[in-house]
């Protein structure tokens, strides 16, 4: 077993550089085809979702092979090799197993212990499968992935260390009201009809919604999402298809959004979302609050001194000096252009200074070098700068949401700006991947974590068992091949020899020869099973003398009959 995968997730890269690499189906199809083809690799398969891309395949060297898939990966990814190698990890035969064990547990997702990771691996496996990528090898490790993770589910509470990425990202927008008591009523658009748009409308239907709507680039997909949410006695929710060009108008009437389609570019613009907003009845108008922020800070800002000389020729607003600073400290003077701190510098020489100081109870005696110096800096740079913390500047009130956005498309299908918005609250992968960061972890993740590691030495000893297998098999066939060929020599030498005595002899050495090869051969598989076991199958080939090409007949074989049982699919 050769087993490399290659990949980079929301654990190795940000989550611009996963939007960037993400993979469309047909690019998913075409990278496999181009790794089987490679020459390092035999077999391949491409997990990809909306936060991780990882390519595996059974290769026969390490070194060629990590630099053959880091390749593809760039190439079909559309990253540049050099931006994207930081971000790749490499796992090699066991931790590969182990990798992909976790994975199907739900140990490596952004929310740990959600489910939704089996579904998309069992949609890897049937692509490679379709396309002819995956042998024995690949079909082993993910349908052996997929028992581990339904293990783990039902075995622990992994489920209670976290949820489904759509239940996690519907927590987030109800900013720690109940999901239940946060849907009740509302009205709902999903924008796609795939398996995470799907999961994203049950979710919500279960949740409570009054209607959900289902807008789809294929209409027949979103009128089957539509049938599957309204089968069943018990469900009273609304749920109707609408073509994507009635997106803009549904704006207006929902309440939550979830996108999460295939699409490379921008499905709702900041735009629409506005006018989405603008056109709902009692709408309110948009504007960029970070930008209102921005401009009243600058507006708020205190304002400099007064330069309108002040009695006795002071140009500065004595009353305005906090007390405690001298009317000749920067803070006193802060904002002043040069020629007025000039004028404040002439009547700091005068001796008016010293009554004032006295009268204001500050300490510090006139200095007129102290202003000197303040004017040289006033010259240089226009004026002196504010050193007094800014009174604080109350930012506008954000006005309640009334229109949830959950993007969950990578990439991103709707535009980042739209949280800037009034009314609008937006999330997407990278605020749930910032979120999920301090997400705790439940108990029941190390009980996991032992089932990964019980299973991953299990599948290992499993293979390298089934690896000596053909050799046995090949020996056995030699042993049946040279009793035959005894019999038969014996038939010459002995004509008259009557069927009974025939049928005896042959059963007899049958069991001698069967009885010679038991204990070797159940013995070379149990020795097999153990790390570095696939030395015993070079062994019994040198030993007795086996033709490679007969144990290779025997894999060929046996891997026909088990392509053929899996196209004729379960009785």
């Amino acid at each position: 077993m050769s087993l490399l995968v290659v990949g980079l997730s929301h654990r190795s890269a940000p989550v611009s550089v996963l939007e960037r690499a993400s993979l469309s189906a047909d690019a998913q199809t075409k990278l496999l085809q181009d790794t089987v083809a490679a020459e390092p690799a035999s077999e391949g398969a491409v997990l990809a979702t909306c936060n991780r891309i990882e390519l595996y395949a059974d290769v026969d060297k390490f070194h060629a092979g990590v630099a053959e898939l880091s390749t593809l990966l760039a190439q079909h990814s559309g990253v540049g090799l050099e931006e994207l190698t930081p971000y790749l990890y490499v796992h090699y035969e066991d931790r590969a197993v182990h990798h992909l064990f976790s994975v199907a547990c739900g140990l490596d997702s952004m929310v740990v212990g959600e489910g939704q990771i089996l579904g998309q691996m069992k949609d890897s496996l049937a692509r490679a499968q379709e396309t002819h990528a995956a042998g024995r090898l690949l079909n082993d490790l993910f349908q052996q992935a997929l028992r581990v993770g339904k293990r783990a589910h039902s075995e622990t509470g992994i489920d209670r260390a976290g949820q489904s990425l759509v239940t996690f990202g519907l927590e987030q927008l109800a900013l720690g009201t109940p999901v239940e008591a946060w849907a009740r009523g509302k009205k709902a658009l999903v924008i796609g009809a795939g398996s995470m748009s799907s999961l994203s409308a049950a979710t919500l239907v279960r949740a409570g919604v009054a209607e959900v709507v289902v807008a789809n680039r294929t209409p027949d997909r979103a009128e089957r999402l539509v049938r599957t949410l309204t089968e069943g006695d018990d469900t009273d929710v609304a749920a109707r298809a609408v073509p994507m060009t009635s997106v803009p108008f549904e704006l207006t009437r929902a309440d939550v959004v979830v996108s999460c389609t295939g699409a490379t570019g921008l499905v709702l613009t900041a735009e629409m979302v506005a006018a989405g907003v603008e056109g709902r009845a009692g709408g309110m108008p948009v504007v960029d609050l970070d930008a209102v922020a921005d401009e009243d800070t600058r507006e708020g800002a205190p304002a400099t001194q007064p330069q309108t000389p002040a009695e006795d020729g002071c140009p500065v607003d004595l009353p305005a000096v906090r007390p405690g600073f001298s009317v000749m400290g920067e803070a006193a003077v802060a904002g002043m252009d040069a020629a007025t701190l000039e004028q404040h510098g002439a009547w700091a020489a005068g001796s008016a200074v010293d009554r004032r100081d006295a009268a204001r109870g500050t300490g510090p005696e006139a200095d007129a070098e102290v202003i000197g110096a303040l004017a040289a800096t006033a010259s240089a740079i226009g004026r002196i700068p504010e050193r007094r913390r800014p009174e604080p500047v109350d930012a506008p009130p954000r006005p309640e949401p009334v229109l949830f956005l959950l993007d969950l498309a990578m990439p991103r299908d709707v535009d980042a700006a739209a949280h800037r918005l009034p009314g609008v609250r937006l999330v997407d992968i990278e605020s749930l991947a910032e979120a999920s960061a301090d997400a705790p972890m439940a108990a029941d993740v190390d009980q996991v974590r032992r089932i990964v590691s019980d299973e991953v030495a299990a599948f290992g000893a499993a293979q390298r068992a089934a690896h000596i297998t053909p050799t046995v098999v090949a020996l056995r066939t030699m042993a049946a091949d040279v009793v035959a060929g005894e019999i038969a020599r014996l038939e010459g030498r002995l004509p008259g020899l009557d069927d009974k005595h025939r049928a005896e002899i042959t059963q007899t050495v049958r069991r001698v020869v069967d009885k010679l090869l038991h204990a070797p051969t159940v013995r070379v598989k149990q020795l097999a099973a153990e790390p570095g076991g696939a030395g015993y199958a070079d062994a019994l080939r040198t030993l007795f003398d086996l033709d490679p090409e007969t144990v290779a007949s025997v894999s060929r074989a046996e891997e026909s009959t088990e392509k053929n049982a899996e196209n004729r699919g379960p009785g």
